[in-house]
């Protein structure tokens, strides 16, 4: 096949003691995952269904172990969030899926930010129009490097999930706070998406979202997962 113009680069992330990246093909983020954190944005928490949205795949902005990243800040916002996540990724998908068939599917992890215009998501919100200014711009899913999942492992569900800017404590919960599993997120999203190799899950926030700014560091970490340094720029 070919083409008008040469395709852009594939988006990817770096592997844990591979030299092989995992490919990014859909970035998929579950909302209020954490019901303190429902509490924070003003939602009473509830076990009904899993809702959320997509971000474009080439807004990854990988970090390896050791280094810190560096994300601009968007210059259309006044008003950046952080959001600490664990991230799934997916290395076989399919479509209208059972837990135990999207857990099957989950090959490895690593921990993300959901990075939020929080004062373009208020206007969206305010005038009933979708969420993409506000969480799919340019930059606005930093990740650390993924670690594979060994036979016989489980998906992490429990361990302290924690975010400090410039050495002070944002964020903190424990992934045995979440209201649905990874599992559960990818089976409720396989009935409206297929999902396939190469997707991203980002499985929401605990509380203690806040703003940043121009110069901010922000140093995450999930316990057996890993960590993941950012700058704002």
């Amino acid at each position: 096949m070919t083409y008008l113009f040469t395709p852009a680069a594939q988006a990817s992330v770096p592997v844990r003691d591979r030299a092989e990246s995992f490919p990014v093909r859909r970035i998929y983020c579950c909302a209020q995952n954490y019901a303190e954190h429902e509490k924070e944005m003003g939602s009473t928490p509830e076990r009904a269904k899993p809702f959320g949205f997509l971000k474009p795949a080439d807004a990854v902005l990988p970090v390896r172990a050791g280094e810190v990243g560096t994300m601009p800040f968007p210059p259309a916002s006044q008003n950046l969030h952080h959001e600490l996540e664990l991230v799934v990724a997916l290395g076989s998908g399919g479509y209208n899926l059972t837990p135990e068939q999207a857990d099957a599917c989950i090959i490895g992890w690593g921990v993300g930010l959901d990075m939020t215009c929080r004062d373009l998501q208020a206007e969206a919100k305010a005038k009933g129009r979708p969420w993409d200014s506000a969480k799919a711009f340019d930059h606005a899913a930093p990740i650390s490097e993924l670690v594979l999942r060994q036979p016989g492992q489980g998906v992490p569900s429990s361990g302290a999930i924690a975010l400090d800017v410039n050495g002070t404590a944002r964020q903190a919960g424990d992934l045995s706070d979440m209201i649905w599993t990874p599992a559960e997120i990818i089976s409720w999203f396989s009935k409206i998406w297929e999902f396939k190799a190469g997707d991203l899950v980002f499985t929401g926030t605990p509380k203690g979202v806040a703003q940043v700014v121009s110069g901010d560091l922000l140093e995450g970490r999930v316990a057996g997962v890993g960590e993941l340094r950012v700058r704002i720029g």
